[in-house]
């Protein structure tokens, strides 16, 4: 039986969302990606991309 803590830790996430996320994950060479959650729900997803070029 899982306890009520686990229960209320656990965030939602929606085939929307997943969505969402795996395009963002697509679209990045260099960088990261931070997903806000607020009461185990996500509210935000940011993308923090880098632009590298070569020094010749």
């Amino acid at each position: 039986m899982i306890s009520e803590t686990k229960k209320r830790n656990k965030a939602q996430l929606t085939p929307e969302i997943a969505d969402q996320i795996a395009l963002v994950l697509q679209g990045i060479r260099f960088g990261s990606v931070e997903i806000i959650i607020h009461e185990g729900k996500v509210v935000q997803i940011e993308r923090n991309e880098k632009l590298r070029f070569d020094a010749k």
